[in-house]
């Protein structure tokens, strides 16, 4: 650990209401006509009202995008990209969960320098440069908003990342304002997200190091001192603010100590079934950490003393044993179904989920203990 690189992340802004500064934000780069993508839902809902119409009264030409679907896949990347050529827009704004701020991050690159999609998967084959980004969250769970990942689903149902710190946005703007609405089952999900994401960074094989280390466990402490009342019926301010701005860490974290299994796993549930990200990640996240004990127990062990300050431990394998537990009770009393057959999958997808888990060799690489056909397909049995 004493040899790393850490990758610096964009200009951070933590403020309630903050997203009333895009206008100005948008004026400090010298843009003048900005595309505004985000999805219909949160149009629906009236969240980027106010987002808007600040843009539109600080003199920014505003195109607003609400075609983004969940796991984009490469036809709604390219009809964006195309809305945004024809409108010239010099700054790309993605407001929105993780499909809406990958979806702009690849706008704002592949508008600043036209290349093929389907030849930039993997790592650091993008070419710059881009156009100005801001990226705005409305959830608390991808960390997008500071990572240099996009990841897009492709004709095939796959899932394929774009990896390139030209990815980085420009600004991260987070307003907990936004996200004071979202319903407890989508602020489970996502707060969950973002915990796979701290521990995967923590317990990564490759590229593990003393900042990331730091972030993640703040995130931990953070995000399981405040998910609870996150997802109540009247969640406070507090909790809101707290859950993003643990989810931006643990997405620092995870940019420069990669993720793992967990992901690697859930992909094929968001590629063929259309689960949610974070819903996919909690589906087999349990069964994942289960696996790894033996190989990282020593970490979650630690992570057990920064999330459980108040309880002692006879030793490691306690403490480890304790932290897997804590994980299990925290997703059982989260609102979502936690059966892959409560989602639509069914013995006879087995083989074909495995079989595709076994393709994200980027992600598989980095986990604790290696893992196998076999295994990931009884992962996906023992949660059917």
């Amino acid at each position: 650990m004493s040899d790393f690189t850490f990758e610096t992340t964009p200009r951070v802004i933590c403020e309630f209401d903050g997203a009333l500064q895009l206008g100005s934000l948008c004026n400090e780069f010298g843009a003048k006509r900005a595309i505004l993508i985000t999805d219909p839902g949160l149009q629906k809902a009236g969240l980027i009202d106010a987002p808007y119409q600040a843009l539109i009264d600080d003199g920014i030409n505003t195109l607003l995008w609400t075609r983004v679907e969940a796991d984009p896949p490469e036809s709604t990347i390219l009809d964006a990209i195309k809305g945004a050529m024809d409108f010239a827009a010099d700054i790309i704004i993605g407001l929105g969960g993780g499909s809406s701020m990958d979806t702009a991050k690849l706008v704002a690159l592949l508008c600043g320098n036209p290349q093929q999609l389907d030849a930039i998967y993997g790592i650091g084959l993008a070419k710059g440069p881009r156009l100005p980004l801001i990226q705005v969250p409305t959830t608390a769970g991808t960390g997008s908003e500071v990572t240099p990942i996009s990841i897009v689903t492709t004709p095939t149902q796959e899932k394929k990342g774009v990896v390139s710190s030209l990815l980085y946005p420009d600004v991260a703007l987070l307003d907990a304002k936004l996200t004071m609405g979202l319903p407890a089952s989508i602020t489970a999900m996502t707060g969950i997200d973002a915990m796979v994401h701290a521990i995967e960074a923590y317990t990564t094989k490759h590229k593990k190091n003393a900042l990331s280390d730091g972030l993640a466990i703040r995130a931990m402490q953070l995000m399981t001192a405040h998910i609870d009342d996150a997802v109540s019926a009247t969640p406070s301010r507090e909790s809101r603010e707290a859950m993003l701005q643990g989810s931006m860490m643990a997405g620092m974290a995870f940019a420069n100590a990669p993720v793992a299994a967990v992901h690697a796993l859930a992909y094929p549930l968001g590629g063929h079934f259309h689960v949610p990200h974070g819903h996919s990640n909690a589906l087999v996240l349990i069964e994942v950490l289960k696996f790894n004990r033996d190989a990282a127990h020593a970490q979650y062990a630690e992570l057990a003393r920064a999330v459980l300050p108040g309880e002692r431990f006879a030793d490691d394998n306690a403490a480890c044993d304790r932290f897997i537990s804590y994980m299990t009770d925290m997703v059982e009393r989260m609102p979502f179904t936690r059966q892959l057959r409560d989602v639509g999958v069914s013995e006879s997808d087995l083989d074909m989920l495995a079989t595709d888990a076994m393709k994200v060799e980027r992600l598989l690489i980095n986990n604790p203990r290696e893992m196998t056909f076999e295994a990931a397909r009884n992962i996906y049995a023992s949660v059917l």
